[in-house]
């Protein structure tokens, strides 16, 4: 059994037993064994090991977990973009453009896309990424994305409710039925979650509760995209039906936060319902950042994601998503990259993800600074030295 010893770690965060909420332990090691993390604790007793990686006094942290990003599409929505920085306001209608250049791709395109932007987020420090399909739109189409998306990530989502192609524009029930019927058949082999965009000019929250249940049924895990574009019972609904994560949270209100409160773990461990943010789509929307401070404070949990998308946020950068957080959100730092390894781990509902921790996977980042607060700090700047994930660095 070949190990690695990673040590010299100046600062490492575990989000584990430590010193304060990131479980930081200084001086430290890690020992890697057939992927997983075996023991960490001081250099000075570090075990012996077949291998040694020598961090050199730099800070190592989990490997991020984003756990909402669209990467299965073709085309690019630039103009788009340079419209809502000139003032026009984002509504989500330009989805219906990236469908249309979605359906006449090629399968090696789309895999293309997915590889080239799953590879840039690895380079970036994500060592695990969701993969949503949803720029399809038909039974075909959503099942190639998915089948797709698979080949690169296990934790892929089914949102074939993205929004109401235009063929069906006069008969949203009639989608609804295809969605839940013959979409949902072709797509459930290749998902392990089901999403809807839960908003106006998407699905109402009757459309919304009625995929859900039917993805429920098919024995898909529940996320929804819920209070982005203005208040609405997006969130209540995930609560309702036990989803493991709503996502973008901008417009909320007292009952929606007592939603998300009210599934506390009885333990003290943060909330079965987590929220998740997503403020590079608020970056790109210019449209008001979700108060992260306020769910802290009720004691969410709170994940970070980049919502990667050609539309409304084309990044695939957790860092750049962090510094967004600390400046615009109220988060601190630690808050921030919590949220972005364990809180996205979360979101997942997976507890070998997003800790370094005995027994999880050795996923590890190594920062090219001294500590995690540098994500913060040095915004925009290529801090991620080297990638770990599985042990292997790719």
């Amino acid at each position: 059994m070949s190990s690695l010893l990673v040590d010299n770690i100046g600062e490492l965060v575990t989000n584990g037993a430590g010193e304060g909420p990131l479980g930081i332990r200084r001086d430290a090691a890690v020992l890697v064994e057939e992927g997983r993390v075996a023991w960490v604790g001081p250099s000075a007793y570090a075990p012996a090991a077949d291998r040694r990686l020598d961090a050199g006094g730099a800070a190592v942290l989990p490997g991020f977990v984003d756990s909402h990003a669209h990467l299965v599409f073709a085309g690019d929505r630039a103009t788009e973009f340079a419209a809502r920085m000139a003032g026009q306001p984002y509504t989500g209608g330009g989805i219906r453009t990236t469908v249309g250049a979605t359906r006449a791709a090629t399968d090696n395109e789309l895999r293309a896309t997915v590889r080239r932007l799953r590879g840039e987020a690895l380079r970036q420090g994500t060592t695990t990424m969701e993969i949503k399909s949803g720029y399809g739109l038909t039974v075909a189409d959503e099942a190639r994305s998915l089948r797709i998306a698979a080949e690169s990530s296990t934790e892929t989502t089914f949102l074939g409710a993205h929004v109401v192609p235009a063929e069906y524009a006069d008969r949203p029930d009639d989608y609804v039925s295809l969605v839940c019927g013959p979409m949902l058949g072709a797509a459930t082999p290749y998902a392990k979650w089901v999403d809807v965009f839960c908003e106006r000019g998407a699905f109402d929250v009757d459309h919304a509760r009625a995929i859900l249940a039917c993805g429920q049924a098919a024995g898909l895990g529940v996320r929804i995209h819920a209070n982005q574009l203005g208040p609405g019972a997006g969130v209540r609904l995930g609560v309702e039906l036990d989803a493991a994560s709503v996502d973008h949270c901008t417009h909320l209100g007292d009952a929606d936060v007592d939603a998300l409160a009210g599934t506390a773990h009885s333990d003290g461990s943060g909330t079965r319902t987590v929220a998740t943010l997503l403020p590079g789509a608020e970056f790109s929307t210019r449209s008001p950042y979700p108060d992260a401070r306020r769910l802290l404070d009720a004691g969410v949990t709170v994940a970070l994601a980049t919502d990667c998308n050609p539309g409304s946020s084309y990044t695939s950068s957790m860092p750049f998503c962090v510094a967004l957080a600390v400046r615009e959100m109220r988060m601190t730092p630690a808050e921030a990259v919590w949220a972005a390894t364990a809180g996205g781990a979360r979101a997942l509902r997976r507890d070998d993800i997003g800790v370094l921790t005995p027994g999880a996977r050795a996923d590890l980042v190594v920062l090219d600074a001294p500590s995690y607060l540098h994500l913060a700090y040095r915004p925009g700047v290529p801090l991620i030295r080297q990638v770990m994930r599985n042990g292997v660095t790719p």
